[in-house]
């Protein structure tokens, strides 16, 4: 027998009456009803070292800390399985700023940066936050508002400068003629290590800082800038800071080449602890060394992951360091990694 539509319909509406139903019931669909405003979004799974994809952007390869902390970096990237990205900015802030605009564009994890100098970055930050990606300074910090950056991780540079003043006092019984070597001009180490060294000078009237020039961390413009202050103040000299321990090989040079000895007639204390300083202490050509660690790879990449999982870190990651003297210089040398 053949029933009619209209009729189908009307029995529905009775058999919905009797059931106390005000609503006909769900018809089946390829199409799934909408998510619960309530329900909560699938949490994004977390990133490990291989999907890790992360820029940095270097300064050079001024000196041979420089080429260590590089080596660390790749090194450590390459254990990992991360794809890194790196990019030497060759002393030049211009190459710096156009690697993170590169880095941005390739729409990386997280910005790793040693900057070149201090100032002149708000711009380009500003573009990364706008992008959403995190950057991490290592070893150099700049002149950036608090939430432009993540962390900060390495050496503390004003107690490196505190801690040199404070080896020179004891080299010298704090009377003593000194010049200064300092880094680049207007980077984060030059100004805090300058500033550091200074602070603790202010309590000894005896030590006094008779001139200052930028060997801009290299060992060649350290011979050349000693040469120059040998020149101009002679054996009024007696102590040297070098803010870097290849200013103060180079500086070593200048005085043997003077003709006063190194270490004896002219006391010196450098920044770095690397190899080569350890083999003028045992020389007896270089008084002591103050540490930097350059081998910054393996706490970077740690902090890299951290920050792309979203996870909290500390503003700042400090490294630890020491200072060393010729006394058990011969001992610690085969330790060293730089």
């Amino acid at each position: 027998m053949k029933i009619s539509l209209p009729l189908i319909s009307a029995g529905l509406a009775l058999l919905l009456l009797a059931q106390g139903c005000a609503r006909p019931p769900a018809i089946a669909s390829a199409t799934p009803p909408p998510a619960p405003a309530f329900a909560s979004p699938s949490p994004r799974p977390k990133k490990t070292y291989k999907d890790l994809v992360v820029g940095f952007s270097q300064i050079g390869s001024e000196s041979e800390w420089r080429t260590a902390d590089t080596i660390s970096i790749k090194q450590e990237a390459a254990r990992l399985g991360v794809d890194l990205i790196f990019m030497d900015a060759q002393q030049e802030q211009e190459n710096q700023i156009l690697a993170i605009r590169t880095f941005i564009a390739e729409k990386v994890d997280v910005i790793g940066i040693s900057a070149v100098v201090e100032t002149g970055w708000g711009d380009v930050f500003q573009e990364a936050k706008a992008a959403g990606i995190p950057i991490i300074f290592v070893d150099r910090l700049a002149d950036v508002a608090g939430d432009e950056y993540v962390t900060y991780l390495g050496s503390d540079f004003l107690e490196e400068g505190r801690k040199a003043a404070r080896a020179m006092v004891g080299l010298t019984g704090g009377q003593a003629e000194i010049v200064e070597l300092s880094g680049t001009i207007d980077s984060a180490p030059a100004v805090d290590r300058s500033n550091g060294f200074r602070q603790i000078l202010q309590d000894y009237p005896g030590m006094q800082i008779i001139d200052s020039e930028s060997g801009d961390f290299t060992r060649a413009r350290g011979l050349e800038v000693m040469r120059t202050m040998l020149q101009k103040h002679g054996r009024s000299i007696t102590a040297v800071f070098a803010q870097n321990d290849d200013m103060g090989l180079g500086a070593i040079q200048a005085i043997q080449e003077y003709g006063l000895k190194p270490g004896v007639d002219i006391k010196i204390v450098s920044v770095d602890a690397e190899k080569e300083a350890f083999e003028a202490m045992i020389a007896g050509t270089l008084n002591a060394t103050v540490e930097c660690n350059p081998l910054l790879g393996p706490q970077f990449f740690d902090l890299a992951l951290k920050v792309a999982n979203g996870e909290p870190v500390p503003k700042r990651v400090p490294s630890i360091e020491g200072v060393f003297y010729p006394g058990n210089a011969a001992q610690i040398l085969p330790t060293r990694k730089y």
